[in-house]
């Protein structure tokens, strides 16, 4: 399997594709949702984390469907303003329908890099999943840095260096350009990116893993990965033959390292 050439994450054109409508990330969502060990949810845990004070001005860069607010109605009443914002128009509007129309909430196009909002408007701003995908990560963070007022809070989840890609990789003897794993922004390396604009910055983990007992679930959750397309590209039999030599008692298992960073 050597020499197959893997859509790389890191890839502009490639990660817009992956996130120009909402099927693939519900796919993922869906996913996680199901198989993961730790049923508090990642939403919920990230969500857990968030200080937000009455009439806030939130601001959260990279939305997706914003399907971690649905139903969080408190903490949306919270805030004077939650801005919702993506590249995608397709996740926009996945994110209005989640929400909807409401006083204090508000859709709008914008890249973490130009974000189009003057300084210090906002108490909070959110970049969750998503900074590992800046092409300009240094300037992007200082954009955060200049709209969020002087005692304002940052917030931005990823994942780790040691995660089930990885893994999988390992299963289908992928190296090399066969995979190149997207490890711009991740748990082990996110501190020290942070500190070109922040001072104050705090990691906390969130302890996970997947049980998965259908391996067709997997099969559509890996082709929705631009990180993986090199396993998607094999024969289905094959791909189902690698993993079913990976499963005990009725179950395949992987690790998930996933977590947050918190920025004053």
């Amino acid at each position: 399997m050597m020499g197959m050439k893997i859509g790389s994450s890191n890839d502009t054109e490639a990660v817009m594709a992956q996130y120009s409508s909402s099927s693939g990330l519900n796919t993922r969502i869906a996913f996680h949702e199901t198989y993961s060990t730790n049923q508090y949810g990642y939403g919920s845990w990230i969500l857990s984390n968030y200080e937000i004070p009455e009439g806030a001005k939130v601001l959260e860069l990279g939305c997706g469907t914003a399907r971690i607010w649905a139903g969080q109605e408190e903490l949306i009443a919270r805030c004077g303003l939650l801005m919702l914002t993506d590249l995608s128009e397709g996740m926009l509007s996945a994110a209005r329908e989640n929400i909807g129309e409401r006083k204090n909430a508000a859709y709008a196009l914008a890249d973490i890099q130009d974000i189009p909002f003057a300084d210090d408007s906002f108490d909070v701003v959110i970049a969750n999943s998503m900074l590992y995908h800046v092409p300009d990560r240094e300037k992007g963070i200082r954009e955060v840095r200049r709209v969020l007022k002087n005692k304002g809070v940052f917030y931005c989840a990823t994942y780790g260096e040691h995660n089930f890609t990885d893994v999988l990789a390992k299963w289908f003897g992928l190296s090399g350009e066969s995979f190149q794993p997207n490890h711009n922004f991740t748990l082990q390396n996110g501190e020290q990116i942070l500190k070109v604009a922040f001072a104050n910055t705090e990691a906390r983990f969130y302890e996970d893993s997947l049980r998965i007992n259908n391996i067709d679930d997997l099969v559509a959750y890996l082709r929705s990965l631009v990180s993986l397309k090199a396993i998607i590209d094999l024969p289905s039999d094959r791909i189902h033959e690698i993993l079913t030599r990976h499963s005990c008692e009725g179950a395949i298992e992987l690790p998930k390292e996933y977590g947050l960073f918190i920025c004053r």
